[in-house]
């Protein structure tokens, strides 16, 4: 894997409304290789404060979504 695909897994790990399921899908990596993955990349405080926010987030796990959309839009969006 190379250093591009790392940051972007990295980054889309961070995102809230991005689930681990997407990145499985992109890069292959199931929940427990990108906790790996996070573990190993980025600073051990950075990390410790990923896991607190990314535990038991529903919007992490589709399974666990309550919504069938997974990105917002603004009211007035596409409004000319």
């Amino acid at each position: 894997m190379n250093k591009s695909d790392i940051s972007r897994i990295i980054e889309m790990a961070w995102e809230d409304r991005t689930p681990f399921d997407a990145i499985e899908a992109q890069f292959g990596l199931n929940e427990q290789a990108v906790k790996k993955l996070m573990r190993e990349n980025v600073k051990s405080s950075s990390y410790k404060s990923w896991r607190k926010r990314v535990q038991g987030r529903s919007t992490k796990h589709l399974a666990k979504r309550g919504f069938d959309v997974g990105r917002h839009k603004s009211y007035d969006q596409n409004k000319l």
